[in-house]
């Protein structure tokens, strides 16, 4: 597969941290896999500040939530949808549904109103756009395939993955779809990643600190309160994950995700990492202020109207 090629003070600039100002984002996730892309697309939308959302994709995912990957896809839209009635914002020409299936090579792109979207959106920019996944990375693989030149014009922000050191990397998102994933890290395409395990693993909450932020406060704060109530019977000394915020919480301010350049890692079939310095550079999280992103997160939850 032939993918252009950044040079690698290209490739630096574009992994900057972003700056000050506006960013241009689309959010690919799939929203009803868990509780926590309910947060990152209510985050990402209260957060007009600093991030203009430009379109949500929705991801196929398929565990005990869904009856395969269309039908999860299906639902995250759905979800979708309920989340944006909430917040009294319009889903024409906002929402598009993303692939009923998992790539079947790292070649063969598979069509959907998603990827399509991406790639005319991509296409033609002076500044990157911002292409934040938290699902399987399927849509956004697919799109590169589609149409490789995209790779110049955006920067791929995802949740996927463990740490380059951790003993394997079979997770989630990650394992969903492995010829995407390594589209994603070997066709060049600038990436920051943010592994799971022991990065966003940090962004614990519980239903005892929803309850005394969120609880009450209007429609949509009280849907997510009440959605991650449902997720666990027993609250007792019980905390969950929020993983998928920190995707929006790097680029609200990327001081509270340190992250540094690494070599873009090899993906294994095994589902582990394999090392080699001659490979492009990547940037990856490394920590993060578990604090400083749920501070900001509710205060804008608690005041949306």
């Amino acid at each position: 597969m032939y993918y252009p090629i950044l040079t690698e003070p290209e490739r630096i600039a574009r992994l900057d941290p972003p700056g000050k100002g506006r960013i241009s984002m689309v959010l690919d996730t799939d929203t009803y896999n868990e509780i926590d892309d309910q947060f990152a697309v209510v985050y990402s939308l209260l957060s007009p500040e600093r991030l203009d959302v430009e379109a949500l994709y929705a991801a196929p995912f398929h565990n005990s939530r869904s009856g395969g990957p269309a039908d999860g896809m299906e639902k995250s839209y759905e979800e979708i949808l309920r989340l944006l009635l909430r917040l009294g914002i319009s889903h024409d020409g906002f929402v598009f549904r993303g692939s009923a299936g998992y790539l079947p090579d790292g070649a063969s792109p598979v069509e959907s109103d998603a990827a399509r979207d991406l790639v005319k959106r991509a296409k033609g920019r002076k500044e990157p756009l911002y292409v934040v996944a938290i699902g399987a990375i399927t849509n956004v693989a697919s799109a590169i395939l589609m149409d490789p030149e995209i790779i110049g014009n955006i920067v791929v922000v995802w949740l996927g993955g463990h740490a380059h050191y951790w003993e394997h990397t079979v997770e989630f998102n990650l394992k969903q779809d492995i010829p995407a994933a390594r589209v994603i890290f070997d066709s060049g395409v600038p990436v920051v990643q943010i592994p799971c395990m022991p990065v966003a693993s940090h962004l614990l909450t519980t239903v005892q600190e929803l309850e005394a932020h969120l609880g009450g406060k209007n429609e949509i704060s009280d849907y997510l309160v009440s959605i991650f109530k449902g997720y666990h019977a027993d609250h007792y000394a019980w905390a969950k994950e929020i993983w998928d915020i920190s995707t929006i919480g790097y680029l609200v301010n990327p001081s509270w995700v340190p992250t540094r350049l690494a070599h873009s890692p090899v993906l294994t079939d095994t589902g582990t990492w394999s090392r080699d310095e001659r490979r492009h550079l990547i940037r990856v999280a490394g920590s993060l202020n578990r604090n400083a992103i749920f501070r900001d997160m509710f205060e804008k939850i608690a005041e949306a109207e």
